[in-house]
């Protein structure tokens, strides 16, 4: 199958305007072949210096979210480094929504694009290279690669759960089994003070341990574990439900909360506003250092400005030299970067973030900022 053409030809703007903008690597390639598996953001790294400022790079406004996915595994994404500027073949140079250069793909039907139902083709002919209509099958949606890897936060998105204290207290409760304590997969659990207009499907779990301020050493949270599903076979004062996709076993005594709502994949990734400084808190899965592509939770959330799509610098503490040797004031060595952090989930007090990049293992207490 032929290979869709998206020309991603960059615009150096003058220096003074947009240096700090947008950034070209020294060793970025002539073209990219989409595969599957890539990611906005992984497609961004390749040609840009800062790959989370893909929303500018793909002409999106970072204010109005919007679907992004129009790029699938066999599209050809160019650059041209002779004339450095950015526009569609057949078509005018392109700002960006914050005056940057952008990566345009023309609608169907537009002049400068292909026809409803047609995509642009490369024919390599002895004067050069050629685009042609042609006709082709275009791909599902779900066949769109994502802005970020949807893998390693899957599991976030629908069962991570952080309550404040006490949460739970009133939650419907489990119990009793029927004809057993440990209840596991397909067993019948009877529940205390399950409404009735709350939907079908609940998940269960226990309240974990607290989450305390690195810095204040105040509990900003409880980390619940997430133990399985269950669905409601009848409804009554002590209801009946069944239980499924349980994940270790449960107890009575353990707590049900409404199934969480389907959240949003279309991450539109965005430095903060304001300006929002946290440190690390915690490292998912109990390790004590963690790379890319590891979940980690910050101490700060809903309550100071966090976002979901909030990029953040990953910076380690700089040390103190004592000023003994020298005979002066202890010295305060600067904070040294080293990564970015994404954040998708947020709560009240606290975020999980995923640790995008980062040239050294990330640790407790290493600061997180506004890049």
């Amino acid at each position: 199958m032929q290979k869709l053409i998206i020309s991603l030809i960059c615009c150096l703007l003058p220096a003074l305007t947009f240096a700090d903008t947008l950034t070209i690597r020294d060793d970025a390639p002539d073209h990219y072949v989409v595969v599957k598996g890539d990611t906005l953001w992984d497609i961004s790294a390749k040609f840009f210096k800062d790959p989370w400022r893909w929303p500018q790079i793909w002409g999106l406004n970072k204010d109005a979210i919007k679907n992004p996915h129009w790029i699938y595994p066999g599209d050809v994404v160019r650059l041209d480094h002779a004339t450095r500027t950015l526009k569609v073949e057949g078509g005018p140079a392109k700002p960006g929504p914050e005056g940057g250069p952008v990566v345009v793909l023309p609608p169907p039907g537009s002049p400068s694009g292909p026809a409803k139902g047609e995509t642009e083709v490369e024919t390599v002919t002895d004067k050069g290279i050629k685009l042609n209509p042609r006709v082709r099958a275009v791909p599902g949606e779900h066949d769109a690669i994502p802005s970020i890897p949807m893998a390693d936060i899957a599991p976030f998105l629908k069962e991570a759960l952080i309550i404040e204290k006490d949460e739970l207290a009133d939650a419907p409760i489990i119990v009793s089994g029927f004809e057993r304590t440990l209840l596991s997969n397909n067993d019948v659990a009877y529940v205390k003070g399950l409404p009735t207009d709350k939907g079908l499907v609940w998940q269960i779990y226990r309240p974990g341990n607290p989450l305390k301020d690195p810095l204040t050493k105040k509990i900003l949270g409880y980390e619940a574990t997430f133990l399985g599903n269950a669905r409601v076979e009848k409804f009554g004062d002590v209801s009946t439900m069944r239980i499924f996709g349980a994940t270790e076993e449960i107890y009575p005594g353990d707590r049900l909360v409404q199934a969480a709502t389907e959240l949003s994949e279309n991450f539109i990734p965005r430095a903060p506003d304001s300006e929002i400084s946290a440190r690390v808190m915690n490292i998912v899965n109990g390790i004590t250092m963690a790379g890319e592509k590891a979940v980690v939770i910050i101490n700060q959330g809903r309550r100071d400005g966090v976002q979901n799509g909030h990029v953040l610098a990953l910076y380690r503490k700089g040390e103190t030299i004592k000023g003994r040797p020298f005979n002066s004031r202890d010295i305060d060595l600067p904070n040294m970067r080293y990564g970015l952090l994404f954040v998708f989930r947020t709560f009240e007090n606290v975020s999980y973030a995923l640790v995008m990049q980062a040239t050294l293992p990330v640790e407790m207490l290493d600061v997180a900022q506004t890049p």
